[in-house]
């Protein structure tokens, strides 16, 4: 069976946005196999009380209220040396959970997800298996090919010191994970890294249907719909270079048009978004199902995205259309069931083209759905997860046979 340490740097539940969904069902895949110890951070109230439903995946579980600010963190980068994102997680008391759990339990092997964890694994620690999910130093290259001024060097300095630090963890680890096969090839590119696999995020086709039991909005002819986090940096860029250089060129053509920007904690900007003529700013909801339902196209207009990304999954299972992004696009295997486009003027054509259609959106909707079916359960990333973890556990299968 075999003891697991799983770190990771928010607490896997509820699954409800992209990282949660990830790390909750690598948490509940290896505790159907292990007897799983969790240590996690807690960001704010919504991710505290949750013990009694960890509990049934985890055998001990252990959460640590994060709340360093990150003018804190930035300082202590600055003075340490080190980037931004090791720094606004590093914590003592997190620090002395892990060695608690490492000290009582007989670990076989530490499970860390996400990469700004990896730094809290003692050395001499049992075998590492590091989720970095997606290749976080690229994503602040990105930021500081935009950015200007002080912003510019602060987004270089952490994209160089991250990858720094990828580089020396992915030695260490006895596997890497990524998210996406173009994740996986830029890591071991960029850091001559090896031992480097992909296990892909999946989706429940079940709950992601549009035949399940779940309450709609009700929206408007024409609705455009984005789903995601908020207050997350590409999800904020994006929906606002969707707002401001989109939708006015659809508007034109389907005056009746609106984008809804479904999720929680919008951003000023987000809201501010919300008083432009033709944008809803919705907020958190409770099921985001039945907003996806209603939505006559579904975009993913990100201009900066990493891996897989989750909204276009649950966009395709909803068989709803779907228009994104060449970035937003990139990881997912599609096999062209959604509109990939490469600029406003194309991706207002492409959402025009799906309202003015509804017969040839709706099959493409159904074509998305079988896609999304067939090559996105999560039974079959799991898999792949089995196959890299088993070797750590086969001197435990033989001392027991013993």
């Amino acid at each position: 069976m075999g003891d697991v340490l799983f770190l990771a740097h928010r607490v896997p539940y509820p699954p409800d946005r992209g990282d949660k969904i990830r790390s909750f069902h690598l948490l509940k895949h290896l505790a159907e196999r292990h007897r799983v110890h969790l240590v996690a951070f807690g960001d704010g109230p919504g991710d505290l009380g949750h013990e009694a439903a960890l509990a049934r995946h985890a055998a001990t579980v252990t959460v640590v209220r994060r709340s360093k600010s990150q003018a804190m963190a930035a300082a202590q980068a600055l003075l340490s040396g080190k980037p931004v994102s090791l720094t606004a997680f590093d914590n003592a008391e997190l620090k002395a959970a892990v060695d608690g759990v490492l000290g009582r339990e007989a670990i076989d092997a530490v499970f860390v997800f996400s990469g700004q964890m990896a730094q809290h694994v003692p050395a001499g620690a049992p075998p590492l298996v590091m989720d970095f999910v997606d290749m976080d130093s690229a994503k602040f290259a990105g930021y500081a090919d935009k950015a200007r001024g002080p912003m510019a060097w602060m987004m270089a300095r952490e994209a160089r010191l991250l990858m720094a630090q990828e580089a020396q963890v992915a030695a260490q680890a006895h596997a890497s994970l990524f998210v996406s096969a173009a994740e996986a090839q830029l890591f071991e590119q960029e850091t001559g890294a090896a031992r480097v696999h992909v296990v892909e995020n999946g989706i429940d086709t079940l709950f992601f249907a549009p035949d399940a039991s779940f309450e709609r909005p009700g929206l408007g002819p024409a609705s455009i719909v984005f789903t995601g986090q908020m207050d997350y940096r590409p999800n904020v860029e994006g929906v606002a270079w969707f707002a401001q250089a989109v939708l006015p060129r659809i508007r034109a053509g389907r005056p009746d048009a609106e984008f809804v920007i479904v999720g929680r904690n919008p951003s000023d900007v987000v809201r501010a978004l919300g008083r432009a003529t033709g944008v809803r700013v919705i907020g958190e909801v409770a099921d985001v199902r039945g907003w996806l339902a209603d939505a006559d196209v579904v975009v993913a207009p990100l201009l900066l995205a990493r891996g897989i990304q989750n909204k276009v999954l649950e966009g395709m299972a909803m068989a709803r259309p779907v228009v994104a992004s060449a970035q937003a696009a990139e990881g997912i295997d599609h096999g062209g069931a959604i509109n990939v486009t490469t600029d406003a003027q194309a991706m207002a054509a492409a959402v025009l083209r799906l309202l003015g259609e509804p017969e040839d959106a709706a099959a493409l909707g159904e074509r998305a759905r079988r896609q999304v079916i067939a090559r996105y359960g999560w039974a079959a990333a799991m898999r792949k997860l089995d196959a890299v973890m088993a070797p750590l556990f086969e001197a435990t299968s033989q001392r027991s046979a013993a």
